[in-house]
């Protein structure tokens, strides 16, 4: 599910609320029929994975940074590290996996940074993962590297993506568009493009004719791949 809007329209607080960084005033927040306000924190939060904008890294060795409770083999951890195309970075360090990441990681650029995270995600395989605006610092390749991964990686997984890029959401089964707070319109991204007055719409639109037209091209052809495997299954 793509999760796009304005600035200020809501996404980083709809966010807080599903981890309980905020409680909702009203209404609840529902996973597989249980209520979250009804989860202790320590396990809601150990089911969900998330990869801020701001990466996350404290200061101590790579190892800890990816499994701070030892919980996995060193091989799944280089396994994690070669799909996020780190490995043979961390090869090259004298002390491979017990090299010290500094406070917040700057001894790594923001893109690599961002890949740990992702490494960190991929081990603990949760069922959701939360990316909120994870890609609206990095570089272009470590954007594609991220896509790549969570396409491949976490295809059996509910994703819950904060867009900055819309390109990154348009092949997303749905897409969750929020304004001033409130939730406008959810639904399949090429059916919210038909809609003549759609919020998405105008989401794409202000990106520009060039990019509009490739944005619309892209939720056209996912619908229509979409067609084309349910009249095979049938």
């Amino acid at each position: 599910v793509g999760i796009v809007g304005r600035t200020g329209a809501g996404k980083t607080s709809l966010v807080s609320a599903l981890f309980r960084l905020e409680e909702p005033a009203g209404g609840s927040i529902v996973i597989d029929g249980v209520d979250i306000c009804t989860i202790g924190l320590h396990e809601l939060r150990r089911n969900i994975s998330i990869i801020p904008q701001d990466p996350v890294l404290f200061g101590g060795t790579i190892r800890y940074n990816l499994d701070p409770f030892d919980l996995y083999d060193e091989s799944d951890i280089w396994r994690a590290l070669e799909q996020v195309q780190l490995k043979s970075a961390i090869e090259g360090l004298d002390e491979g996996l017990l090299s010290i990441i500094r406070e917040g990681g700057s001894n790594f650029s923001v893109g690599q940074r961002q890949l740990f995270c992702l490494a960190r995600a991929l081990l603990r395989k949760n069922p959701i993962l939360v990316l909120d605006e994870a890609t609206a610092n990095v570089d272009i390749k470590t954007d594609s590297i991220i896509q790549e991964v969570i396409r491949e990686q976490f295809s059996e997984c509910t994703i819950l993506t904060v867009a900055h890029r819309l390109n990154t959401v348009m092949d997303y089964d749905k897409i969750m568009v929020l304004d001033k707070g409130v939730l406008v319109e959810y639904d399949e991204p090429h059916l919210l493009l038909s809609r003549p007055s759609s919020y998405l719409g105008q989401l794409v639109d202000q990106t520009g004719p060039i990019n509009a037209n490739k944005l619309r091209n892209i939720a056209f052809m996912i619908h229509e791949k979409k067609l084309s495997l349910t009249k095979n299954l049938t």
